[in-house]
C-alpha cells in the first residue's frame, strides 16, 4: 500500500511535532498499539484504570495528543482512551476507510472490544463525530452516551463557501507555501489562533495525502434506529457544519437526542473557554 506520507522525512517531521505535544500536556499516560482489521491503532491512555472508561477521538488532520489538551481535566474523572483516527497524520496505521459505508464503526466496536470495555462514554470532534455516529449505527450496545462536538455527518455547510474560504487557501499554500494562505485558512476554522495548529497543519498539508471526499450526512433512518443518548454541541459560526442548521436536523431526526447546545460565537474548532464548557458538559452529564 502506498504511503499517505510524501516522503520519509516528512512523516518524521510530522511524528516529532506529535511526540513533542505530547511530552507538553505533561501527563502519566501509557502509549499502547492495538491490532484490528484495519491495521494497528495508537492510542493514549490516561487516568485511573478503576476510573469509568471515556474514549476521545479527534477531527481531520489531527491526533491523540490535540484530543488530550482540548479536553484535559477529563481524565480525572475517566480512563481516557485518545485513538490516533486511521490514515490521519499520526502513528495509526494508514487504512483510509470509507465515509459510505459503517467500516469506521466496525473498527471502534473492534478497539472497545479488544480493551474489553463497557458502557463507554464516547466524545468526538468534527469528523471524530461522524465516527462516533457509524459506531453506533454498527452496534451500540457497549456504548452508554456521546458527546459530539461541531460533528461532521449531520449537516453540511455552504460548499461554494467552503470551496472559497477553506479550501482554495488550503490548495494555494500547498501550492506556492506562503503562510498568508494558511493564516487565511486557520482565521476561517478556527476560533482563536492556535500556534501549534499553524505549525502541525503547515507540515501536514506540504507532507500528507489528505482525503478530500466529500462528507456525507446520516440518513433519517439511521438515525432513528440509534438509542445512545447524543449531547450535540453545535457552533454558531462553523462554516464547515453549521450548528443552527445542525441542531434544528438533530432534533427532527435523532430521537435520542438529550441535549443540544449552541455556542453563539464559535467557528469550526472552538476556543479554550468553550473547550471548557463542552468538558464540563461531558464529565456533568455523563458520570450521572
Amino acid at each position: 500500500m502506498k504511503s499517505l506520507y510524501k516522503s520519509k522525512a516528512g512523516k518524521n517531521t510530522i511524528l516529532n511535532l506529535y511526540n513533542d505535544k505530547l511530552r507538553q500536556l505533561d501527563i502519566d499516560y501509557n502509549e499502547i498499539l492495538v491490532e484490528t482489521q484495519f491495521g494497528k491503532t495508537n492510542i493514549i491512555i490516561t487516568g485511573h484504570q478503576d476510573k469509568p472508561p471515556l474514549m476521545v477521538i479527534h477531527g481531520s488532520n489531527g491526533c491523540a495528543p490535540i484530543a488530550l489538551e482540548t479536553y484535559p481535566n477529563l481524565s480525572k474523572h475517566y480512563q481516557v482512551y485518545a485513538i490516533d483516527v486511521l490514515a490521519q497524520p499520526n502513528k495509526s496505521a494508514e487504512t483510509r476507510l470509507s465515509m459510505k459505508n459503517n467500516d469506521y464503526g466496525i473498527w471502534i466496536n473492534e478497539l472497545i472490544t479488544k480493551l474489553k470495555l463497557e458502557q463507554v462514554v464516547l466524545a468526538g470532534f468534527s469528523f471524530g463525530g461522524l465516527i462516533i455516529l457509524k459506531t453506533l449505527i454498527h452496534d451500540e450496545k457497549l456504548i452508554k452516551k456521546v458527546f459530539l462536538a461541531a460533528p461532521a455527518y449531520i449537516v453540511n455547510g455552504n460548499p461554494l463557501k467552503a470551496l472559497f474560504k477553506v479550501f482554495i487557501p488550503m490548495k494555494r499554500y500547498m501550492k506556492k507555501g506562503n503562510q498568508k494562505y494558511l493564516e487565511q485558512f486557520l482565521n476561517e476554522l478556527f476560533s482563536r489562533k492556535d500556534p501549534f495548529a499553524l505549525k502541525f497543519l503547515a507540515q501536514v498539508f506540504k507532507h500528507f495525502e489528505m482525503d478530500f471526499t466529500p462528507v456525507p450526512v446520516i440518513s433519517k433512518n439511521e438515525a432513528q434506529k440509534i438509542k445512545t443518548p447524543i449531547v450535540l454541541i453545535g457552533a454558531q459560526k462553523d462554516l464547515m457544519f453549521p450548528g443552527e442548521k445542525m441542531i434544528k436536523r438533530a432534533k427532527k431526526i435523532f430521537p435520542s437526542l438529550e441535549d443540544s447546545i449552541l455556542l453563539e460565537h464559535s467557528k469550526h474548532v472552538q476556543n479554550k473557554v468553550d473547550n471548557t464548557k463542552i468538558e464540563d458538559l461531558i464529565i456533568n452529564q455523563s458520570l450521572e
